[in-house]
Formats: structure tokens, sequence, C-alpha cells
């Protein structure tokens, strides 16, 4: 998952400095899960839709970025007119000089400490204020376009919810249990587990399981009744862990694949496990939502748009790395649905702390953002039922909030572990919803709104290459798409069993 935990706490930054916080908010838990769904659907099949999603994904991102300028323009355009007629109200009448002076006075206060300061009047559609997603959405959207926003948002924070609340318990389970006992060396590469198996004496695999996800729930459930604030030295700590541990699965599994150790014999194309490699992939392409505390931020804007598009070559480049290598390295049938377990292995990994540390990986880095995202949800569920000058009941606000919030992702992980699902429909369905729908709409009212505030003959400056309306349509219609086809293949596959 990509939270907000660290581009929230970002204060300014170059080009360059936001360039690698992009790299590192979209790569993240999904891309975990990648290698499994590339093994499942096939390499070319997995390679095209990859490319395809990642152009669309791109796509999205630039016309988030378009809708974050035209939110600046309108606000600033509030302020004049507020400004106005302040001024008209004011006894004191003040020059037309000392007018222009205090604005260009307010706008500097509020534009980047790192911008390139011009002289003149400044762009309207400079993008300064951060204009999250949902104050986009209240103003673009009439009331019900607001709240289906939120529901969308809501489904999306639920979902990320409960694949952590699973992968970590699922990690721990898969580390401590084997055939032969505790030692994870007892894991061979043929071995097929079931959840009845033993684990630890009488208990089996699924209690381990059980018993993890209510340690888990009691040790960061109670973190969702509060606020969780100064997280970003810890963020940092948990990138640094993540980008070594994906560097020494790479390194590894390229070493056994140079030394003929490779087992894997992918198809070329098995469209059966499209559906899930849709999902996962949509998720794995996920960051439109943290764009404007990301984005705002960067200094010097003048080239954003190469700038995403270069983000978006090099996190393609990661991903088929990171899949190619891991289908061509191990069989399609061994791959774990969280590919780190695979490096658990005694036969593929010899130093035991490395084996502990792929294989506990997600525990660590999953464990730090579960939280952040609790209150994340916890937040939007209050912003969905606040009303204006109302206040909330202290047992609403500090127990019913949070347990709403809680309690649904704890009773999906106790009721599967299957994660490559879980990322799946929560990419397919809400990732959808937020990667296609909303900003496509976006776009489109802003464009819309933008023309009658300020006429035809006034550009966006950070306007979408894509910006004809063509695009919109297009990308409406390939997510209503792409809807109908993961529905039906739902259907179809539970028709069969």
């Amino acid at each position: 998952m990509k939270t907000l935990s660290l581009t929230s706490e970002i204060t300014q930054a170059g080009s360059s400095v936001g360039l690698v916080y992009m790299f590192n908010l979209i790569v993240g838990t999904g891309a975990l899960t990648m290698p499994k769904a590339f093994a499942t659907a096939g390499w070319l099949v997995s390679l095209v839709l990859l490319v395809f999603l990642g152009f669309m994904s791109f796509m999205t991102t630039t016309f988030v970025i378009e809708a974050m300028a035209a939110a600046n323009a309108q606000l600033r355009w509030k302020r004049m007119e507020n400004l106005k007629e302040e001024e008209d109200d004011d006894s004191s009448t003040a020059s037309d000089s000392d007018v222009l002076i205090r604005d260009n006075y307010e706008q500097a206060e509020k534009r980047p400490i790192l911008s390139v300061q011009k002289r003149g009047s400044p762009n309207p559609f400079e993008i300064t204020d951060r204009v999250e997603m949902g104050q986009m959405a209240s103003m673009f959207f009439n009331k019900v376009g607001v709240n289906l926003f939120y529901f969308c948002i809501i489904v999306y924070l639920y979902g990320d919810l409960a694949i952590y609340a699973a992968a970590v318990p699922f990690s721990l389970m898969q580390v401590t249990c084997s055939a032969a006992g505790n030692d994870s060396c007892g894991v061979e590469a043929d071995t097929k587990y079931n959840d009845t198996d033993r684990c630890w004496g009488p208990l089996r695999r699924v209690d381990a399981y059980r018993i993890y996800l209510a340690i888990f729930t009691l040790l960061l459930g109670p973190f969702t009744f509060f606020d969780v604030q100064k997280t970003k030295y810890l963020q940092i700590l948990t990138s640094l862990m993540r980008w070594i541990a994906f560097a020494v699965m790479i390194v590894l599994a390229l070493v056994r694949i140079g030394h003929g150790q490779g087992e894997g014999h992918p198809p070329l194309a098995d469209f059966s496990g499209v559906r899930n490699l849709f999902g996962v992939c949509v998720y794995s392409f996920m960051c439109q939502h943290s764009l404007p505390s990301l984005i705002t931020p960067v200094s010097s804007k003048r080239h954003l748009t190469r700038l995403v598009f270069l983000d978006y070559l090099l996190i393609l480049a990661f991903y088929g790395l990171l899949s190619f290598t891991a289908i061509f390295c191990f069989r399609g049938d061994s791959l774990m649905d969280m590919y780190t377990l695979n490096f658990a292995r005694c036969d593929v990994v010899r130093l035991a702390a490395v084996r502990f540390f792929l294989g506990l990986f997600p525990v660590f880095t999953i464990s730090t953002n579960f939280p952040i995202i609790a209150v994340t949800l916890r937040n939007n569920w209050k912003t969905l039922f606040h009303r204006e000058g109302g206040t909330y009941p202290w047992v609403v606000d500090r127990v019913v909030f949070p347990t709403i919030t809680l309690v649904p992702p704890v009773l999906v992980a106790f009721c599967t572990h299957d994660l490559e699902s879980l990322v799946g429909i929560t990419g397919a369905y809400a990732g959808t919803g937020i990667q296609y729908v909303i900003p496509a709409f976006l776009v489109y009212h802003c464009r819309r709104d933008i023309q009658l505030a300020f006429g035809c003959g006034v550009s966006n400056k950070h306007r979408s290459p894509f910006r004809h309306t063509f695009w919109v349509g297009f990308v409406l219609l390939w997510a209503f798409s792409c809807f109908i086809f993961v529905t039906a293949n739902i259907v179809l596959s539970e028709t069969k069993l």
C-alpha cells in the first residue's frame, strides 16, 4: 500500500527528490504479490497488461495534477474576490498599488520556499496550496459525487487494512510453522501445506495464523483510537528496509538463474489468471490519492509531466525485473502469495539471518503502516458524516468510528489469508474507482468550471497531455469494461466451483 504517511510530512523538495518520493510511494506491498500473478497469467500477457496499465495510471495521474492546478486557480480567484469585497466594505480606501503589493505578498507567503521566484504576477494555475482529493471532490462534484468519492476511498482503505491484517499473520505462520516443527529449514521446495496441517503439537496452521492475527490486532488495533503523528523517520527506516529486501531478492534470483538453478518455465499466456493480475497491477500503480501531498511541496514544477513519465518508466522497469526474475527462478506452483516467503527456505538462502529477514520483512513494514491507514480510514468516516458546525459525541468520536474502522478488516483476515485474491479484488473494484473513475470525472468537471470562470482564452499550465475529451471517455469506458470483466470472471469461477 501507498500511504500518505511519508509524503504528508514533506516540507519542501527539489524535483529530483520528489521523483524519488513518488517512486517510493508507488512501489509497495502490491509488488510482493505481483510475481505469482505473473506466473499465473503467463509472461507475455503479464508484460503487455503491465505496460498498458502503467500507461493508464500515468494518464490519470496527469488528470489529477491538472485538477490540482485548477483547484489552486479557483482558490486564488476566490481569495481575490474576498479581498475585493473587504476593500469595498472598508472605509479607508486602499490604492490599487497597495492592493497589488498585498496580494503579491500573500502569494509569496503561500509559494514553496525553494520555488523559482519570477517577477510579475504569479500564474493563477501555480500549484502552491495542497488541495487533497476530498477537497477537490467538494469543489467540482455535487453532493452525490462527493459521497460516492468517500465511499470509494473507504472501500479501498478497508481492502488495504484487510490485506495488511492478513499478510503479517500469514508471514509469521509460514516462517514459524513447518512439517518438522519450528525450524524453517524443514520447508522444502516441493512441500505443500494445508491450513489443517500441524504447526506446533496439536495446533493446526490455521490456528497459529489466527493466534498471530489476534496478537497483531491487540498490539496495533488500539492505535486506531488515537492519532498517529511524527512518523517521518520511522517511515524512512521502513523504506530503507523495503529497498534492501527488494535488492536482495532480485540479486538472489539472478544468481540462482545464472548458476542454472532456475526452475521456472512460465507459460506464454493463461487468460484464467488475468483477473487477479489486473487487480494486482492496478493496486501496484496506485498513487493518485496521495498526489496532492507529494506534488505540492516540489519546488520547481516546470517539467512536472516529464518527471512523472520518467518515474513510471523506472517503476515499469523495476516491476518487470522483480517479476521476471521470480517466474524464471521459481516454478509457478511454488511461488507464494507473498514473494518474500520463497526466500525463507534453506535450499534458496543458506544464511539464516537473510532468510529470516526476508521471511519476516512484511511483518516489520506492514506493522508500521497499519495504524496510519487505520487512522486515515477513521478520519474519512468522520468527514463523510460531518455536518457544518456540528460535533460528534465523545462515544461516537472515540469509540464508534474506531470500532467500525478496525473490526471489518480483521474479520475478513480471520476468514481468509488468500493475499492474491484480496489484492486483486481491492485493486479491481475500489482501485479502479480511485485510479480511473475519480480522476476522469475530476478533470472533466474542472475543465468545465475553469472555462466558465476564466473564459476560453486561459490555459492551464499543468494541463494534461491527454487534453482531448476522448481520453476522458476512454478511461471511463476502460474502467467500466474492467468492472464487467472482473465481475463476470468471479461469477463464472464460482459457478464452476
